[in-house]
């Protein structure tokens, strides 16, 4: 009913946060009802350096409608099947966390418990990595897209992108736009709340004042109308993650890009390597306790493939989220909400977490309390689950050779994570969630390429006869290298894909929280 609708949103702030928000409240909300607006500064910059994914976002944009091939030529995208970590565990090591599976599961026991008896027995049938074919394909330069037929060995991944986030933004401005979302440029000069503290309007200095039932809060690290206007405390997390800083610097790209991004582990913190198909997006994360801003610049500027597009862009953050996503009638999302470093590629995933609990939970006028409660609890646990994964890579390392490893190495971590990975040494038990973003294999990959390795296995794998495990080990081993061998490489892929007609590309078949075989 008309009269049982919130007839006014305005999000404030564009980048990929506004206009992600602004595009999904276009496609579900019905326009005669609702009317959306958008409000952002030319003047004000947004940080839009992220440029790696996580394969959820293609349930996003086909959601949204969105054609693939549409999406590929507006934002230089490039396929991604997961991240390489080098230098992590100890210096020289190197491990890619994949985007699917490793091996196959038998009678419901996970194929590491399998892999982890022969490796304790002294039988190695190759690394685990051998088993998962989206690390044989990436390291091979070779990307295809999945399977249909579940029973395929090409059925066993899933990709995401890499991207030029602010392209991306452009992109669904124009999406937003053309289904009736109105942009206002221009600053907000005062806030303006009710004696209850909800907020009424907001005063520009170059527009009559916008009046609204709900406000979205996409300002950024500025969090305007969450943080400094409504005044949600900020928990901060930097005491698990201590990088603090970042410092962004793009250069020419190749005409081969690779299809997994690079994280490369520094003595004071990290280095990413994002390929997209006209540059290679690079940046610096770091702690300014461990290194200046100077010799983190002249440390990333050593490690570039080609000359530098831009000059540096200085990033400074706090780990952590704000107590609550929604507050009276405003919704943070994206970085206003809460910031965790891009080691995972999480942030745009963060973004479509808060827009997708949003919709679900979107509220009549009367902005019923059970709602933001229920909304507050479930970005808390995205947020937290999403912390505790990227804790896990700094502290389970054995690099001793800088004060800012030892105090990651040594560092009290949060008793859930400690739970976690006190299971997984002792039998190879991956704790499992319904919702969450990182499924076992991703907790997989991190342990074991950090050398995290079980001390005994799951009991059930002593009712099967491991000599025949093995040679099935091997066999699969050997369909993996066959499919990887016969697939295209990754340039080729993208070179035929990006210039091919719409409805081309396979369907994301999975939720928000999983993957299917697609």
């Amino acid at each position: 009913m008309v009269d049982d609708a919130i007839r006014h949103v305005v999000i404030v702030g564009g980048g990929t946060a506004g206009w992600m928000t602004a595009a999904a409240l276009a496609n579900f909300l019905n326009p005669e009802l609702t009317r959306i607006t958008l409000i952002e500064s030319e003047q004000i910059g947004t940080v839009g350096v992220g440029e790696a994914t996580l394969p959820h976002i293609r349930y996003f944009n086909q959601t949204l409608g969105i054609d693939e091939s549409e999406f590929l030529r507006a934002t230089n995208a490039t396929y991604k099947l997961g991240i390489e970590f080098s230098n992590w565990g100890k210096l020289g090591d190197a491990y890619i966390h994949p985007f699917g599976d490793y091996g196959l599961p038998i009678a419901n026991v996970p194929f590491h418990q399998f892999w982890g008896a022969l490796r304790n027995n002294g039988e190695m049938v190759g690394s685990i990595s051998d088993f998962s074919l989206p690390v044989v394909a990436a390291n091979a330069g070779k990307f295809d897209f999945p399977a249909s037929d579940e029973q395929s060995i090409l059925a066993t991944y899933g990709y995401a992108f890499h991207l030029d986030a602010s392209r991306y933004a452009q992109f669904l401005r124009e999406y937003a736009e053309a289904r009736g979302v109105a942009r206002i440029e221009g600053k907000i000069e005062n806030i303006v709340t009710a004696p209850s503290g909800e907020i009424v309007k907001l005063e520009l200095g170059n527009s009559q004042p916008i009046e609204a039932e709900l406000f979205i809060d996409c300002s950024g690290f500025r969090s305007l109308l969450l943080g400094d206007k409504l005044q949600v405390p900020f928990n901060d997390w930097s005491e698990w993650l201590r990088c603090d800083r970042a410092v962004a610097l793009p250069c020419v790209g190749d005409e081969k890009p690779l299809p997994f991004t690079r994280a490369i582990a520094h003595e004071f913190g990290w280095q990413w390597r994002i390929p997209l198909q006209h540059r290679i997006g690079n940046g610096m994360v770091y702690c300014s306790d461990f290194v200046s801003d100077d010799e983190a610049l002249a440390r990333l500027q050593v490690h570039l493939d080609g000359e530098p597009l831009a000059e540096p862009n200085f990033i400074g953050f706090k780990a952590g989220h704000r107590a609550r996503s929604w507050e009276k009638n405003c919704v943070a999302v994206g970085l206003s909400a809460g910031f965790l470093e891009p080691l995972e590629s999480t942030s745009i995933y963060l973004i479509q977490v808060a827009i997708t609990k949003l919709l679900e939970l979107f509220p009549r006028p009367d902005l019923a309390a059970s709602l933001r409660d229920e909304y507050n609890a479930q970005m808390s646990l995205a947020f937290e689950r999403v912390r505790d994964f990227l804790i896990l890579h700094y502290h389970a390392t054995q690099r001793n050779d800088s004060d800012f490893w030892n105090y990651c190495r040594t560092m009290p971590v949060p008793d859930e994570l400690a739970h976690k990975m006190s299971l997984f040494k002792k039998r190879g038990y991956v704790v499992q969630y319904d919702d969450g973003v990182f499924l076992e294999p991703s907790w997989v990959a991190v342990y074991m390429g950090q050398n995290i390795v079980p001390t005994s296995v799951d009991p059930r794998v002593e009712n099967f006869n491991l000599s025949d495990v093995a040679m099935q080990m091997r066999a699969l081993r050997e369909r993996i290298s066959s499919a990887v061998a016969a697939m295209p490489t990754h340039g080729d892929t993208l070179h035929k894909q990006a210039n091919l007609e719409k409805g081309t590309f396979p369907k994301a078949t999975f939720n928000l929280y999983g993957r299917s075989n697609t």
